[in-house]
């Protein structure tokens, strides 16, 4: 029985099939025409399988980014806060630029513009400002900043979030330079 006490058990292996097929599916059809049927398809379960966990595909997308997210954004402590910031950067950058997931997640964000419910989604929990912590107390406690751990999160990832969701290259951005920037602000009084 699932958790309801209705139906047939839950299949992890079949949870985990759609989380992987989700995202992949979205880098080839988009948006718009990602379905949950084509989500079943891909993941190789019917469709009841994936409503069985979540209701709409935004629900299947998001879970699938907070799970990638939490594995390419944990990076590992050095004991330099500001290599760790560097190394973060890079981490966050290839993450929203170049993974399947970052797709995802960029395409969740344009969606909540116009649909509240996936607002509300993207609200319930806050998957950059997470993976950024560790990174920013280790950076805030360095640096005896004044600023808060919320204001130095939005000036960590704030730049390179900006430049990839207007579509600017990734290439471009120096992730040394807003590494020095962001202790730079920091240490100011």
């Amino acid at each position: 029985m699932d958790g309801s006490g209705r139906g047939r058990p839950r299949s992890e292996s079949a949870r985990t099939a759609v989380l992987h097929a989700v995202d992949d599916l979205l880098v080839e059809v988009g948006y718009a025409a990602l379905t949950m049927k084509g989500i079943a398809e891909r993941a190789g379960v019917g469709r009841q399988t994936v409503y069985r966990w979540w209701s709409n595909k935004a629900e299947v997308l998001y879970e699938a980014s907070v799970l990638d997210a939490q594995q390419a954004l944990a990076v590992p402590r050095s004991g330099d806060a500001r290599k760790d910031v560097e190394t973060y950067l890079d981490a966050l950058v290839a993450f929203l630029a170049h993974s399947h997931a970052g797709a995802a997640y960029r395409a969740l964000i344009g969606e909540a513009q116009h649909d509240p419910d996936v607002a509300l989604l993207l609200a319930s929990r806050d998957i950059l400002g997470e993976s950024a912590a560790a990174t920013v107390e280790t950076a805030r406690t360095a640096s005896n900043t004044a600023l808060s751990a919320e204001q130095a999160t939005a000036l960590l990832i704030g730049p390179p979030f900006f430049r990839i969701l207007t579509g600017h290259d990734a290439s471009g951005i120096d992730t040394k330079a807003l590494a020095d920037q962001f202790m730079q602000v920091l240490r100011s009084p």
